[in-house]
């Protein structure tokens, strides 16, 4: 019975996700919600969610780069990167820890530079 609440308990963690306000409130930081081929960080990073393409290279999603100017595609991008770097703080929904790391890389959670970042994002998504 344990190893079957286990099991239960970590498939659900698995599916779980940060709340659509997270998202909202990503998109208003990176681009104030605009949409289409954004430039941004002097040209390193593209779309919606500003995705630098060595951040779309380590997030392994099939596709071209040049795809990240949907947000569709680019929360699908952002979405199997913080899987892959932040799976504790995905599944519990962890706003400004998953927020930290779409700015700061996969050690971005334990970086100061990275923590008025998170704030932005925490205060978006009120």
């Amino acid at each position: 019975m344990k190893r079957l609440l286990a099991l239960l308990a970590l498939a659900s963690a698995s599916h779980a996700a940060p709340p659509e306000s997270f998202w909202r409130a990503l998109h208003q930081v990176e681009t104030s919600g605009r949409h289409g081929a954004i430039l941004g960080d002097n040209g390193k990073s593209l779309g919606p969610l500003q995705i630098s393409r060595a951040y779309w290279q380590d997030a392994r999603v099939g596709g071209s780069y040049s795809q990240v100017t949907s947000i569709v595609y680019a929360r699908r991008v952002v979405t199997a990167y913080l899987k892959r770097y932040a799976p504790q703080a995905w599944a519990k929904g962890d706003v400004a820890t998953l927020a930290r790391i779409h700015n700061g890389g996969p050690t971005g959670h334990k970086k100061t530079a990275t923590l008025g970042y998170a704030d932005k994002v925490r205060r978006a998504s009120r």
